[in-house]
């Protein structure tokens, strides 16, 4: 008889974590381990917003986490700038010593020559900027603009609402129309996606409003395919409609909203779009407007799902400003169904202790610039000047990959290869801004430390505990601070504090110990939030203008047939550059399971504007402006309007076609609000390689 087979497999473990990239779901996460490895990373079910799903992205989280190419050691450049990179491994207390001795050495002639560069590769409120803020302030380093992503739209909600404030998640469920605006949810928020889509199954009509038919045009009942730059135009057209058919909330309006009345008013500056104005801007029909209008005006309760995509363009801050304020003309904010859904981070703003956090008292007074980092390209290359400040000696880029996803990358390419710029990078992978730093320092991924999370899709606090050890020498980044700071010679007890403590300090108003033990605390809120008035500004009403900030009116893009009509004989085509479905920005472009799945670099073309060139689906194309040259294949596709070219990205130069990505030809103007980048105001010609 045989003997029983004996069990060797130890007992798999789970660990509450949080999703930390820059998406609004904020995803809870159920993470197993076993034997010290993580086996798995699957959304909480029980989690209201997640319920058990994840993207494809997040789910391979572990194929990231142990990759081959992974930074694990503490490198130091041996080749010159300029050359192929070539590192050496070094100790930790070499590379911490060597790089506290040029940072003290710039900072002893002016410290504002360092500059921090991070953004959102962790959106965690610790190993973001918990550290790395006190770092920075006690250095007496430039402050950055954190601008590259969200800053327009942030304005314009601010100056419409006064705070980043909309509608709960799951009530979306319940509305009867929903315009996706600027958003393909199916790929960068697909838990919203799933309350749409249980909207559209009980009877609710999906509108999809997007210059690209995008996988989530594809299962709304309508896409309209307006022209980048023009969603300010076609709110107002939308407002001329609801006007004119008095299909407007009045009680709303008297009661909860300033400045839509009088010489000037909202009223008297939409009642000069009527919908053939609209459509010829918009590149629309005029039916189009007025069905919009009318759909939007009788489908209570109306809700809209704005996202960041319409914001990237010079006008993009008072294009946010004016859609915002459509559902305050309707009065769809009395519904808790209804209303509008850009961001939710301001309902975070009483519980986040950002004082404590980062300790900007660090500065002592000490003068400091600021440095937007969208113009880095610019910046990197400016001298030292009256009106500038010191020329930048060095750069300590974390959670971010500048490289790739600057603007207007030949001049960033330029400017970090200059000989005489002192860069560290804390990594993952040697990246494109990796291959260029004097340090690369091995930072952690999510599954090996401690951070707390907040949303701006959502309104939950999550924890994210460390699942396995860190791998290798990989620090997280507070500890990495936290050893410069000791090199440096810093003594202040704040720089002695633990992820623990800093986790606990970055909070008010939560239970920390109930927000271990079940992994997230949901904030306690109204579930209309505004359905009385009651916006976070002075005078408690939404605001249709405001004269600090400018008439709220359609802004033009830089470059168009409109406002730029030379430029574009040479360069007829808009190009837009949404993010690849399987990549977040230009996260995930190492992980080869996703690369396979995304292919290769594509720039997508209506059919008309390919046999306009000669151009054949497939074909290896070289995109164009004065900024720059890119190449990569040609997909003649109907995701394309006519006229308009979208250049999905953003993958590694390094992994494009010759050694490019569409940032070749995006440009650092900045928008009308908030001096954020506008990628998607670009000009381009394309020819055949």
């Amino acid at each position: 008889m045989n003997a029983p087979a004996s069990s060797t497999a130890s007992e798999i473990r789970t660990v509450h974590g949080a999703c930390p990239h820059d998406c609004p779901d904020t995803c809870a996460l159920k993470v197993s381990v076993q034997d010290g490895r993580v086996i798995k990373v699957q959304g909480r079910a029980e989690h209201g917003s997640t319920h058990g799903a994840l993207c494809t992205k997040v789910s391979r989280y572990p194929e990231r986490t142990y990759h081959p190419e992974r930074v694990l050691h503490p490198l130091k450049r041996v080749s010159p700038k300029g050359a192929a990179p070539e590192f050496r491994r070094v100790s930790w207390t070499e590379a911490l010593a060597d790089i506290a001795q040029r940072l003290s050495a710039i900072a002893a002639r002016d410290p504002q020559a360092i500059v921090p560069y991070s953004y959102a590769g962790t959106m965690g409120l610790v190993q973001g900027e918990g550290m790395a803020a006190r770092f920075f302030n006690r250095l007496g380093a430039s402050a950055l603009e954190r601008t590259i992503c969200a800053s327009a739209g942030a304005a314009g909600l601010q100056a419409s609402y006064g705070g980043k404030l909309g509608m709960h998640l799951r009530f979306f469920a319940e509305s009867r129309l929903i315009l996706i605006w600027g958003s393909n949810s199916i790929a960068s928020n697909l838990h919203f996606w799933t309350f749409a889509n249980q909207a559209k199954r009980d009877g609710a009509k999906l509108i999809c409003i997007d210059p690209r038919k995008t996988e989530t045009a594809d299962k709304c009942h309508q896409h309209i395919a307006l022209l980048p730059g023009t969603d300010g135009a076609l709110a107002l057209g939308m407002m001329h409609e609801l006007i004119q058919n008095d299909w407007l909330d009045h009680d709303y309006l008297a009661v909860h909203v300033s400045g839509f009345e009088g010489p000037g008013g909202l009223r008297e500056r939409a009642l000069a779009w009527p919908p053939e104005r609209t459509a010829e801007v918009c590149g629309l029909s005029a039916d189009e407007v007025r069905q919009l209008a009318r759909d939007y005006a009788q489908s209570a309760p109306a809700a809209i799902r704005l996202n960041y995509g319409m914001q990237r363009v010079r006008g993009g801050g008072n294009a946010v400003r004016l859609i915002a304020l459509l559902p305050c003309l309707t009065g769809a904010w009395r519904h808790r169904a209804g209303g509008l859904l850009l961001s939710s981070s301001g309902w975070f703003a009483p519980y986040k202790n950002t004082a404590a956090l980062e300790r900007a008292d660090l500065r002592a007074g000490r003068p400091q610039r600021a440095i937007n980092m969208s113009t880095i390209g610019d910046d990197l290359l400016r001298p030292a000047s009256p009106g500038f400040g010191p020329k930048i000696e060095a750069l300590v880029v974390y959670n971010s990959n500048p490289v790739a996803v600057a603007p207007e990358s030949p001049k960033v390419v330029q400017g970090f290869s200059r000989s005489d710029l002192f860069t560290v990078v804390l990594e993952h992978f040697m990246t494109d801004t990796a291959d260029l730093a004097d340090y690369v320092l091995p930072a952690t991924t999510q599954l090996e430390h401690l951070d707390v999370h907040t949303s701006y899709g959502h309104t939950d606090v999550l924890i994210n505990e460390p699942a396995v050890a860190p791998l290798g020498e990989a620090k997280p980044n507070t500890q990495i601070f936290r050893e410069l700071a000791a090199a440096m010679g810093f003594v202040e007890a704040c720089f002695a504090d633990d992820d623990e403590a800093l986790a606990r300090q970055a909070l008010r108003g939560i239970d920390f110990e109930a927000l271990r033990a079940q992994g997230w605390q949901s904030l306690p809120l109204a579930e209309a939030p505004f359905a009385q008035g009651g916006f976070p500004t002075p005078d408690g009403k939404a605001h249709c203008d405001d004269a600090l900030l400018g008439p709220a009116d359609h802004v033009p893009n830089y470059e168009s047939a409109v406002s730029a009509p030379e430029l574009a004989k040479r360069f007829p085509l808009a190009m837009i550059s949404p993010p690849a479905r399987n990549f977040l920005n230009s996260s995930f472009v190492n992980v080869k399971s996703l690369r396979d799945i995304e292919g290769e670099p594509l720039l997508e073309m209506h059919v008309l504007d390919a046999e306009a060139r000669g151009l054949e689906d497939g074909a290896t194309v070289a995109v164009f402006n004065d900024r720059g040259v890119y190449h990569c294949r040609l997909s003649v596709s109907a995701r394309a309007r006519p006229g308009v070219v979208n250049g999905l990205g953003v993958w590694w130069r390094k992994l494009g076609l010759r050694g490019s990505n569409v940032n070749e030809l995006t440009h650092q103007q900045l928008t009308d609000l908030g001096r954020a980048p506008s990628f998607y105001d670009c000009l381009v010609e394309v020819r055949a390689a």
